[in-house]
């Protein structure tokens, strides 16, 4: 490998350094230690000080030194892991570089003539793979090592590496840690000791920074039940971050099966690089933190002060710029943030440039004062560039138009800042959709009533129009304490729409996607799938007290609104607790803004709530029980199993608390979430908890406990609500209540914010990252847990074996998809199957497997002998084969029946398994086989390459996998499953009886594969002459059985047979002696007979006859009866299986 020249003062420092090679103005050496004469004290030394120093030479123990007669400075040029390496670049530089050294007459000419050259060739080498890192030079020996020491396939892409110290028991190791797409790797040599890790990020059950006495701060990994720690690292921060994207990346990729097609950092796992993980983990931060749609990207980051006329001063804090935002957020504990859309931005002034400041006009009459911004004339032109806004002096008359607009508001603005009347936005009135919120339509105000309630209700709005007059109206609006403030004390009905939209950043998707939802509601008009079968049968389940949902108008609504999310997330589809929260949305929102609430709920803020394994909710129920750990320890010592709680308060997640409080009182807890995310469901839900902390400490079960809550939340109340009787939905323990003293829902609310409020979004964001890894590695174990016990039943492997083959098996089907985004297996993934089929493997991953663990390890023609497995045990023919398929074959092969394995054996000669257009190619049928699809699965082909072709059977030919019945977006044929199922069930054992005849071809073959079964074999010999003496046999039998049942036969076709038997013996032999020439000839002469001479289609065997011959063969009997230990089959299959694919 070229190296950047870098100068060496002494060329043989400490004599570390063996010269092999030199001339005038090259010198070749060898590391001491290594290669001839290396090893004893000096290989340790050297070593471990070239692991320590993180030398290249620990991996390239060969290097080359360009230097010249008249100087004493050495400049090292290339390294190299091999001789042979080495001796490439040395042979380049005397045909390339020394004839051209002599044209020079200045030593400066020529070193720096070299240097040049060199870093050309380093240029040109990374030129397509390198040109993303930070430092290609550096990044390139650190690949070297990477490779040389961990063996991992080629396309494993090496993301960053770290100096730091593993702790091995308690001794530190000083070593390098690599973090590439797949693989967490450490690498150490100290004195002789080697330390090597690698640990797949899909392993991994726990990440996090911890401390303690011995380790200040350190990186803690939990994989297979151990823990690591890693610590002494520089950028300890920084580490955590890439390892955590790296984490999180490889969970959603081959978990969750995300392709990631919006985000072109992360798109492509050959592609991934520190940089993009980096960006990709700030834009996440600013997306959650803005409530932005996923599309958008933080581009720039900016300081600068902004001018807050409500607080009539300067704040500190930063701009940070997306495609279609510009974004605001102070640093300086004032809690002031927001939010401006480019398409409201008019216009972008610098008034002054002496403060660096520049103004942005926006809709609304508004204009916001950035100063001291560094690059505010960039930032300037940015802004106008995306907003189309020209920056050149000529515009026409409606520029200049609102150019005078805005120059005057900005005047009046400085002239007179205590004057806040420009700060009146303007309510955005455009109707998308007809349909009104319902709660206008059910229980439209009353302006007349001036009950006490009602007068409180104005009283609210008064409040909200006085802060809109402050803060701004609308998008633009800024979000402050006292926005909090208003949300706790409670949000006037009128005013709830308008908010909702605002506040979770629904308003901008529907102002991005004008007419979507209409489209939308067209196009899914009229399906039927699972989803809108289920949706049909919860609609009358969603808030049925409530008269909106009582008729016709609601129930439509909620129909249309949940089918059409339906359609666009197929993903998500429906899922319970979806209708209830949907019903409550309706309720105060109109029915397309009802929708754009609904898809930031399910796709911004609740992440991965709505899906089958609801792991959003089980993960932010992990961080609960860590913040009851923190904040609630007297409950904590009395009830240490804490997950009681996480099973009572999964429906507070879901719901966000409606399905258990009282419609009147849920909507201010949905008023709050809306603003401060699920932080406010996690502090309510403490609240809760410490409300009744004495009652929860003195009960006894889980069942008491249960009861104590169910009568707290019927007894909270919303005293507030002007809401009719007949709208606030009824308590189910209204019985009870005299005995309960009622709690009212602000009060509880503000109760949460003042005890619970002080832990940040931020923190919240850390945890749910953190517990995601184990929930989601809890969930696989349980699978894991689940398909053993049902595979159990019908195989004899224990407990442990089974686990043992789970592992390899599911690390198969992941090593198919770690190094692409187009698997099969990612492409056609359904979660929605039973979980024995969540993880399924193609034939070329099944193959790679059967390999490693059939039990004839010398078999000859493996390739063949797997695919004929797979076809067979492929009971649906999809092209995939399932844990369950695996293990029965397995089982039988590994099992001591020779019965089974001979029955095992022979139906790998029939259909499916060995296809009919295999059986006529050896009948010598005269069929063009070139125009058969299935040429590529010809038994006769001998060369590998066509294992690659084998893989066009992974999928039909529209490229989708199907299930039966058959998958999709279409409606599900219940029908069809319980008839499999009930198939299934009555399904009788298979007897000997029930096998069909095999014919010539399939015999002939079935000869073959016992030849190829013995080779190697210690007892080769007798084995080959028993199955010889075993064939001869059968056929004469045969010709006996044909001249008792037909003697007018001519004596010619008679003799067929027995000329048969010959031919057979002869090409088995021949194929398991191995020469091909002979196996040629043998071919091409058997071919050319059989196209002379048409054998008897109606000549066969049955299963007994095979069974009967072979039963008096000891040495045959005794080969299949021999015990395999499968232990050790999979102890060497998981140290190969990575080994096998770095090979290939």
């Amino acid at each position: 490998m070229w190296l950047k020249p870098e100068e060496i003062l002494l060329k043989n420092a400490f004599k570390l350094w063996v010269t092999e090679k030199d001339n005038e103005y090259f010198v070749l050496q060898r590391r001491r230690g290594y290669g001839e004469g290396g090893g004893g004290l000096t290989g340790l030394l050297v070593g471990t000080l070239d692991t320590v120093l993180d030398s290249t030479s620990k991996v390239a123990p060969y290097r080359i030194l360009h230097h010249t007669p008249d100087s004493q400075v050495y400049w090292s040029i290339a390294c190299g892991v091999t001789k042979e390496e080495i001796d490439q670049h040395w042979d380049w530089l005397q045909q390339n570089i020394m004839r051209t050294l002599s044209v020079f007459d200045s030593t400066e000419d020529i070193t720096s003539f070299v240097q040049g050259k060199i870093r050309g060739l380093i240029a040109e080498e990374g030129k397509t793979s390198l040109v993303l890192e930070d430092d290609p030079e550096k990044f390139r020996e650190a690949l070297l090592r990477f490779e040389k020491w961990f063996e991992l396939p080629a396309q494993e892409k090496l993301v960053t590496y770290y100096s730091c110290s593993y702790w091995k028991g308690k001794v530190p190791c000083q070593g390098w840690l690599y973090l590439s797409t797949n693989f967490l790797c450490f690498y150490s040599y100290l004195l002789g000791s080697e330390v090597k890790l690698i640990i797949s990020w899909d392993e991994i059950w726990r990440l996090e920074k911890t401390s303690n006495v011995i380790l200040t701060e350190s990186i803690h990994v939990l994989a297979h039940g151990e823990d690591h720690y890693f610590s002494m690292l520089l950028h300890l921060s920084e580490t955590f971050v890439i390892m955590e994207q790296l984490a999180n990346y490889s969970i959603k990729r081959l978990f969750d099966k995300e392709a990631f097609q919006g985000e072109p950092a992360l798109s492509d796992p050959l592609q991934i690089t520190k940089r993009g993980l980096e960006a990709h983990a700030k834009s996440e931060q600013f997306r959650a933190f803005f409530r932005l749609p996923k599309e958008e990207n933080l581009l720039e980051v900016h300081e600068s002060f902004l001018w807050v006329p409500f607080s009539h001063f300067n704040t500190l804090g930063k701009i940070c710029l997306s495609e279609n935002y510009l974004c605001f957020a102070s640093q300086d504990g004032s809690q002031c943030h927001i939010i401006i859309p480019m398409r409201e931005v008019i216009n972008v002034e610098k008034p002054d440039s002496s403060s660096r400041a520049l103004t942005v006009c926006v809709r609304g009459k508004r204009a916001l004062r950035f100063s001291e911004v560094r690059d505010y004339q960039r930032l300037a032109n940015t802004i106008r560039s995306r907003c189309g806004i020209s920056a050149s002096p000529q515009h026409s008359a409606s520029s200049e138009a609102i150019r005078g607009e805005c120059q005057s508001l900005i005047n009046h603005f400085e002239d007179n800042p205590e004057d806040v009347t420009l700060m009146v936005g303007q309510k955005d009135t455009s109707k998308a959709v007809s349909t009104e919120a319902l709660m206008t339509v059910f229980h439209p105000q009353d302006v007349e009533n001036l009950d006490p309630k009602m007068l409180k209700e104005k009283m609210k709005e008064q409040s909200w129009n006085i802060h809109f007059s402050e803060y701004g109206r609308g998008t633009s609006m800024f979000f402050t304490k006292k926005t909090r403030d208003l949300i706790v004390r409670g949000v006037p009905e009128s005013l709830r729409g308008e908010l909702w939209m605002l506040f979770s950043g629904a308003v901008n998707d529907m102002a991005t996607h004008p007419g979507y939802y209409t489209e939308l509601v067209e196009q899914s008009l009229g399906t039927s799938t699972l989803a809108t079968d289920e949706i049909e049968r919860d609609l009358h389940r969603s808030l049925p007290e409530h008269p909106a949902f009582q008729s016709d108008t609601g129930i439509s609504a909620l129909r249309r609104v949940l089918t059409a999310y339906a359609y666009r997330n197929p993903k998500i589809g429906y899922c319970q607790a979806m209708n209830i929260l949907t019903s409550v949305l309706l309720l105060y929102a109109k029915e397309e803004e009802a929708f754009w609430l609904l898809v930031a709920v399910c796709e911004r803020m609740l992440p991965d709530y709505f899906n089958r394994r609801i792991i959003g909710a089980l993960v932010d129920q992990a961080v609960f029980e860590d913040l009851i750990r923190e904040n609630l320890p007297q409950l904590v010592e009395h009830m240490t199993d804490l997950s009681f709680f996480s099973s009572v308060s999964l429906s507070w997640f879901l719901t966000l608390f409606i399905s258990v409080l009282p419609i009147e009182s849920a909507v201010n807890v949905v008023d709050c979430f809306f603003y401060d995310g699920i932080k406010a469901i996690l502090q309510l839900g403490l609240a809760v908890l410490d409300y009744n902390m004495e009652a929860l400490i003195a009960c006894n079960d889980d069942a008491e406990a249960v009861t104590i809550l169910n009568r707290f939340f019927d007894s909270v109340t919303n005293k507030d609500s002007p809401l009719p009787p007949t709208v606030q939905q009824a308590s189910v323990g209204n019985n009870d209540k005299a005995s309960h003293v009622s709690v009212d829902i602000s009060e509880l609310i503000r109760e949460a914010y003042e005890k619970y409020g002080h832990f940040r979004s931020e923190e919240v964001e850390s945890s749910r990252k953190r517990n995601k890894l184990h929930v989601i590695q809890t969930l696989e174990d349980t699978t894991k847990q689940n398909v053993i016990r049902v595979v159990s039943q019908d195989v004899r492997f224990t407990s442990s074996q089974l686990d043992e083959l789970y592992n390899l098996f599911k690390r198969q089907h992941f090593l198919s998809c770690y190094w692409t985004m187009k698997s099969p297996a990612l492409l056609h993934h359904d979660p929605s199957l039973a979980y024995l089929e969540q993880y399924q493997l193609g034939f070329q991953q099944f193959s790679e497997l059967f390999s490693l663990l059939e039990p004839w390890a010398f078999c000859a023609s493996k390739s063949t002998l797997s695919l004929w497995v797979f076809r067979l045990i492929d009971e649906n023919q999809d092209g995939l084969v399932n844990f369950k398929e695996f293990c029965y074959a397995l089982d039988t092969l590994y099992g001591v029946s020779f019965t089974n394995k001979l029955k095992f054996l022979f139906k790998l000669h029939l259909p499916p398994a060995l296809s009919q257009t295999v059986s006529l190619a050896f009948t010598g049928s005269p069929l063009h086989l070139k125009e058969q699809r299935v040429q590529q699965f010809l038994p006769t082909i001998e060369d590998s390459s066509h294992l690659t072709r084998l893989a066009a059977f992974d999928l039909p030919e529209d490229g989708v996998i199907r299930k039966s019945p058959e998958r999709g977006r279409g409606k599900v044929d219940l029908q069809a499953y319980l008839k499999q199922w009930q198939n299934e069930i009555l399904k009788k054992e298979e007897t000997i009886k029930d096998l069909p005849r095999i014919n010539q071809a399939q015999f002939i073959q079935f000869s073959k594969t016992l030849y190829n079964i013995f080779h190697g074999d210690p007892e080769e010999e007798s084995l080959y002459r028993a199955v010889a003496h075993v064939t001869s046999l059968l056929l004469r039998m045969e010709e006996v059985g044909r001249r008792l049942q037909e003697p007018s036969s001519p004596p010619a076709e008679a003799t067929q047979p027995a000329s048969t038997a010959a031919s057979v013996e002869a090409s088995s032999t021949q194929e398991a002696s191995g020469d091909p020439k002979t196996s040629d000839a043998s071919g091409s002469h058997s071919s050319q007979e059989g196209a002379a001479e048409q054998p008897d289609p109606d000549w066969s065997f049955s299963f007994e006859q095979v069974l009967a011959s072979l039963l008096n063969e000891p040495a045959i009997v005794g080969f299949f009866e021999r015990h395999v230990h499968i232990q050790t089959k999979l102890g060497q299959a998981r140290v190969a299986q990575l080994k096998l694919k770095a090979n290939k």
